[in-house]
């Protein structure tokens, strides 16, 4: 069989891309069916019932995804993501991460869930060697949490997520919150009252223009500076350092210490410069920004034969070229019709 011709790498040092950015963080989506029709992602008019998502044969197969990551780490990559659509509904995802937390270089594994599958897999997956998990929780309110699954979910079901991820040993989780104008930013001080003392780490996340079939306006985002002045307004609020130099989040502390709570800002306070994230959608395709139009084909040159080298050679052409700085010129971008990648294919 014959091989693409594929760029080979000749240096050894880990690749930086045109803003001296390093690939460091590597998110997977590991299938791109969800059992939610969320409106800010995949809404049910324009994913009906009967979509066709990709067959199993078009999917990454698990020995795939590990060579993958494999390659991904030999080139600086140390935390991992998994996310979906929805990662729970590939069948043995414990079995993956177990795959991928043998793979050397690898310091971290997260998920980011829904959370309604979780109770039959978090013992599971923590065993299997999964680090932390990240739900994402839009709405307290029964009526308006299963508007916001597109009818799908129930708010109970975030609870018991909780406690069967606390039961299987995981420690505080992440809560993201996507906040809509006029739909669900009345809840925020509730979330707030929700999961202060609890020890989980709140996050509320401006709505974004991600994909294309999402009816994104700007006048429903409500910007992180407002709702820190909402919420200090009621809990005194104090700013913490970050964990790291690329972390999305800005965190706050309540001065009482009874939370921390992040703010995820990509639309009022682009974070672009300090990006060092690649996604992998389920069909081997390499993105290297959360609004990019279009990837780059890995499953072809791994299934016709790539090593290892020219694997590499390919990922670190494709983030030596990246120029991504979508968030920053937003403003000038919403003149220009472009297509978007679909969120649910490459994960949040």
């Amino acid at each position: 069989m014959s091989r693409p011709v594929i760029p080979i790498r000749v240096d050894t040092a880990p690749p930086r891309d045109r803003r001296a950015r390093a690939l460091t963080d590597l998110r997977i989506s590991v299938i791109d069916r969800c059992n939610f029709r969320c409106p800010y992602c995949m809404p049910e008019e324009d994913y009906p019932r009967d979509h066709e998502f990709l067959s199993k044969a078009q999917r990454l197969r698990f020995e795939e995804v590990e060579r993958l990551v494999g390659v991904f780490a030999g080139l600086g990559v140390r935390k991992l993501r998994l996310t979906g659509g929805e990662p729970l509904l590939r069948r043995d995802l414990p079995e993956l991460v177990r795959r991928l937390a043998a793979v050397p270089g690898i310091d971290d594994i997260a998920m980011t869930t829904n959370g309604a599958l979780l109770p039959m897999h978090a013992k599971a997956l923590r065993e299997a060697g999964l680090g932390r998990i990240t739900l994402s929780v839009d709405s307290l309110d029964s009526k308006t949490y299963r508007e916001l699954s597109g009818g799908r979910g129930e708010v109970d079901d975030v609870f018991a997520a909780i406690e069967s991820a606390r039961d299987a040993g995981f420690g505080p989780l992440k809560i993201n919150c996507v906040v809509m104008r006029g739909i669900n930013d009345h809840e925020v001080p509730d979330l707030v009252a929700r999961f202060r003392g609890t020890g989980h780490i709140l996050r509320f996340i401006e709505y974004m223009d991600v994909g294309t079939c999402n009816a994104w306006r700007h006048e429903r985002v409500v910007p992180s500076a407002d709702l820190r002045t909402s919420i200090a307004a009621r809990w005194p609020l104090r700013a913490l350092s970050a964990n790291y130099g690329s972390e999305v989040a800005q965190r706050w502390a309540l001065a009482d210490g009874s939370a921390e709570i992040g703010f995820i800002s990509s639309v009022s306070e682009p974070f672009c410069g300090d990006c060092t994230r690649a996604r992998l959608s389920a069909d081997g395709r390499l993105y290297t920004c959360l609004f990019a139009s279009s990837g780059h084909d890995l499953r072809g040159p791994l299934r016709a034969g790539a090593t290892d080298a020219e694997l590499a050679g390919l990922v670190g052409a494709v983030w030596t070229a990246r120029g991504d700085r979508y968030s920053e010129i937003r403003g000038a971008a919403e003149a220009m019709p472009r297509r978007h990648v679909e969120m649910y294919e490459i994960g949040g």
